[in-house]
Formats: C-alpha cells, structure tokens, sequence
C-alpha cells in the first residue's frame, strides 16, 4: 500500500466519522448536537486542512531508519503541531480535530512503517509512546488532558496510546469485522460499543464529574442489546440518547476518536 493511499484511508477515516448518523451529542449531517459552534461543513473543511499532514506521517513512518522509535514519535510531534495550526485556521480556530491529530496520526505513521518494515501498528504505537504520560502529564495542569489527570489519576488520550489503544485493538476493531448493516448502521453499532467501555474524557469533561462514565456505559449497552441501529427498537433509543445528549450538553469527543482510528484501521484491513 502506497503512502499516498495511507494518507487518503486517513482522510476517509475523518469523513466517515462525521457523516455517521445519529451520533449522540455529536457533530453530523443532521444536526450539530452538542456543540453550537461547529457544524459538518467545518469537520470536512477541518479534513481537508490535515491531507498534507496526513501525507507527511506517512512519509516519517516510511522513511524513519533509526531504533528507538521515540524519536519517530518527536518527528510526528513536530508535524502535528504544524497540523493544528492549519486546522485552527480551517475552523477560525475551534477545536473539530485535535484529537484525531494526535491518535489518527500516529496510526498513519505506524501503518506506513509497518508497510517498510513488518509488525503490528498496535506495538509500533506502544514503542513510539513509551514513557508519554509520565514525560507530558503531572507537572503542570493547561489543558483539559493535564488537569483530569491530576483530578482524577486519568492519562487520557496519552495513556491509550502507550498502552496500544487496546479498546481499539481487541474490542472496537473485532466488533466492526463481525457486524453486518449498511455502512451507517456498522458505524454506529462500532461507536456504542467504544461508549459501552471508554472513560470518555470529553463526556467526563462536559458532566464535570466521573459518575458520568457508569451512566454512559449503561446506556450503550441497552442500545447494543436492543439490536442496533438495524432494529426499530436501537433507532429509537438511539434517538432518544442523542435527545438526551443535547439537553444535558455531553459530547463524546474522545469516543469519536477511537471511532475514527477504527475506521481508518478499518480501511487499512479491507473491512470496510
């Protein structure tokens, strides 16, 4: 697989995911959910402003020759910081895909490595990442990652990362191979399944408390239970959450990050 389709399975990944509907509290076609300041022209305006960047982790992955992979990591760094850059000025500077910068790129960076020199992009992010949280998190508390950190004892989006994304890898991406529906409806189903058992920190955020996560999980698992999004009974429930979602103003930021590097993962194995 080319550099150049590595990078567009990226840029898909971003695209698939906003256009998956009804998500609850969450950016779509349809409606904006939770977050008054951004609608679906924005997140593909957002996309596109990352293609470059997208083809530059690529191009590190590729190219990177050296053993601690550390400083493969560094490199990515120093192009993502440039990516958020493009992307606050896509937006007028409202944060649709800081996240993804971060998650999505390592995997683009992984998986063009793993094409030049074997192995598994789960692995390669774990070795890219040794050592993150302790190196980012628990000194100072700036963003919203530090100071759940030192609140609650969480290492986030980092912490996911130096572990190898394993909801990703043994529970978001087996589920999304096993299931059957149109696009949309898989989509979906793969979403509440990371809901049903992420510590989702923007959900965590936007409650201002961690009760929050064991409500989320519940509510993921009757949808799930119910059969879906291809079943009348987990359409309406699914209707009724993002209701809910609205009212409450919870978002599910970081569930849709770990949506998006499925997808993009997704792609990557042709189970999509």
């Amino acid at each position: 697989m080319a550099i150049e389709e590595i990078a567009q399975n990226a840029l898909k990944a971003l695209l698939y995911e906003v256009v998956t509907n009804p998500k609850p509290g969450l950016v779509d076609p349809v409606d904006v959910g939770s977050h008054p300041d951004m609608n679906v022209y924005m997140f593909i305006d957002s996309s596109l402003s990352l293609g470059k960047y997208f083809v530059q982790a690529a191009e590190i992955g590729f190219n990177f020759a050296g053993q601690d992979l550390r400083q493969m990591f560094e490199l990515l760094r120093q192009a993502g910081i440039k990516a958020e850059k493009a992307m606050f000025a896509a937006t007028n500077n409202v944060n649709t895909h800081k996240g993804a910068v971060f998650s999505l790129g390592l995997f683009v960076c992984a998986s063009s490595y793993c094409q030049k020199h074997g192995g598994n992009e789960f692995e390669i992010i774990q070795m890219m990442t040794k050592g993150l949280v302790k190196h980012d998190l628990g000194k100072k508390s700036e963003t919203a990652g530090e100071r759940q950190f030192l609140q609650y004892g969480k290492g986030g989006v980092r912490a996911e990362a130096e572990v190898g994304y394993p909801l990703v890898r043994d529970v978001a991406l087996p589920f999304l191979a096993q299931i059957s529906g149109d696009l949309n409806t898989r989509l979906l189903d793969t979403l509440m399944k990371i809901v049903s058992e992420i510590e989702d920190s923007n959900l965590i955020k936007r409650a201002g408390n961690i009760e929050v996560i064991d409500w989320a999980h519940k509510q993921a698992q009757k949808y799930l239970s119910l059969g879906g999004y291809g079943t009348q009974a987990g359409k309406q429930f699914m209707l009724e959450l993002n209701r809910i979602f609205k009212e409450k103003n919870y978002s599910l930021g970081g569930s849709a990050d770990l949506l998006i590097i499925t997808i993009f993962m997704g792609l990557q194995r042709g189970m999509i």
